[in-house]
């Protein structure tokens, strides 16, 4: 009776030994978690995670909704689905063979606070329920590749679970996705520091994408990125907005039919939140006689100061303000000059359709529009007016000189990041076969060990 004892808990410890062998880890500080299973062999078609954290403006998910565009259009499209915030979501044009996964909104306060924008409840219930969200859809949707944007470990650290039970599994290679510029040198340098951003980015992430050219703004030299991180980035080159033409829908051809014919001089405010200051000066600028002004004052402008530039524009004739249009590249194309704010995406825009720009960028709290808007100026591409010397005056002015085209962008910048980007994806579709396999025989060699260790103890057991 003894031998049999020995034998049935040396079987037991063995058989829990394979579990977890098999299992893939001894679970999460939570006590449980769910395994993947296996994918099968040659599944089709592949499969595309975005994630856009949300909180400020349309930046984050528009540039993903352009990726997604992107690579449904390559040859082997594959099968996409986008995580972002509801009403963002909902708002822009998708191809077809893209769907998306809600989260319930953020807001990020001048201080860097943050807060539910809808729902009455506290922030680490709303943030609670956006992780679970995630991590199901991960678990569901498998994905190939998961692209990330901006933020390496998502808004309120809510990627985090995830990030890790992703490193747990292997199956999914991870991207993370960067504008040009993130802020001056100093604070992203110290900001990385204390938060522990190159770990974090060395052991969750297999890629780092940036949308961006060296040759305008080397992030690896300005904000001292070493080996360890360094080696996993690549520049995409900018994004040419020109490729979203062929996904605008039916609100920016019916804004392009109201206006007359003439110049059109365009003023654009990024999400709207910071931009009162610029679409109140812009109504009040002497347009060129046989000019038509269009402000967009963007979704998150308050609903007060909304209603005042409307109240403002009903008694002049030229003007039009519009609250959102869900894809501008059509506006920006038909335009003459553009007056606008210095977010990523708007730089991109003036870039791609090669218009005469006066940007007023952002320069406080955190001066990455200056920044971004200066390197631009210094090689002829746009002009800048500091926020301080904004006034009717100095937009007049600008309207009224006669300008050349801005020089071809090809000389100073690369604008091919969408051309570039489904070639990197398949570089990373090859790696994660390569780790899978190689997960695949590094199981069954455990698996073989342990049954080995477990035969010899039976025979150790049976010769007692």
């Amino acid at each position: 009776m003894d031998i049999l004892r020995r034998w049935t808990a040396r079987a037991v410890q063995f058989l829990s030994l394979l579990a977890v062998v098999f299992r893939g880890g001894e679970g999460n500080e939570h006590g449980s978690r769910t395994q993947r299973p296996p994918r099968p062999e040659g599944r089709s078609p592949r499969r595309v995670m975005l994630y856009s954290p949300g909180m400020v403006g349309f930046g984050h998910i528009r540039r993903n909704a352009s990726i997604a565009q992107a690579l449904r259009s390559a040859t082997l499209p594959p099968a996409i689905v986008m995580i972002a915030e509801a009403r963002q979501a909902g708002s822009l044009p998708m191809p077809e063979g893209v769907d998306c996964v809600t989260l319930p909104s953020l807001r990020k306060e001048a201080d860097g606070s943050r807060r539910p924008r809808f729902l009455e409840l506290s922030e680490p219930e709303v943030v609670a329920l956006r992780s679970s969200l995630i991590e199901s859809t991960i678990m569901a949707f498998d994905p190939d590749v998961f692209i990330v944007d901006h933020l390496p470990l998502g808004a309120a650290s809510e990627l985090e679970q995830t990030l890790r039970e992703i490193r747990r599994d292997g199956q999914t290679r991870c991207v993370l996705g960067l504008r040009d510029v993130l802020q001056d040198p100093e604070t992203v340098r110290e900001s990385w520091r204390t938060q522990h951003m190159e770990e974090i980015v060395r052991d969750f992430y297999d890629a780092v994408w940036i949308y961006g050219d060296p040759r305008l703004y080397d992030a690896v030299h300005e904000y001292s990125i070493n080996g360890d991180v360094g080696h996993k980035i690549r520049y995409t080159g900018y994004l040419d907005a020109r490729m979203r033409l062929a996904f605008a829908g039916r609100q920016a051809s019916a804004v392009l039919a109201s206006i007359p014919s003439g110049r059109l001089i365009l003023c654009l405010v990024g999400g709207g939140h910071d931009g009162l200051a610029l679409a109140e000066t812009f109504l009040r600028t002497d347009l060129p006689s046989d000019a038509t002004g269009v402000l967009v004052t963007g979704p998150y402008m308050a609903r007060a100061q909304m209603e005042r530039l409307r109240d403002a524009a009903r008694s002049m004739p030229r003007l039009r303000v519009l609250e959102f249009i869900d894809e501008p590249a059509p506006l920006i194309e038909r335009a003459d000059r553009v007056i606008a704010m210095g977010g990523y995406n708007t730089m991109c825009e003036v870039l791609s359709f090669r218009k005469r720009a006066l940007i007023v960028p952002r320069v406080n709290p955190k001066p990455e529009q200056w920044i971004r808007a200066e390197r631009f100026r210094e090689r002829g591409l746009v002009d800048v007016l500091h926020p301080d010397e904004l006034c009717p005056e100095a937009l007049s002015d600008w309207l009224a000189r006669r300008m050349a085209p801005p020089p071809p962008f090809s000389r100073f910048v690369h604008l091919d990041g969408l051309t570039r980007i489904p070639d990197l994806l398949e570089n990373l579709y090859e790696e994660t076969g390569r780790r899978v396999a190689s997960m695949g025989w590094g199981t069954a060699a455990m698996g073989w060990v342990a049954a080995m260790g477990w035969m010899a103890a039976l025979g150790s057991v049976a010769a007692q």
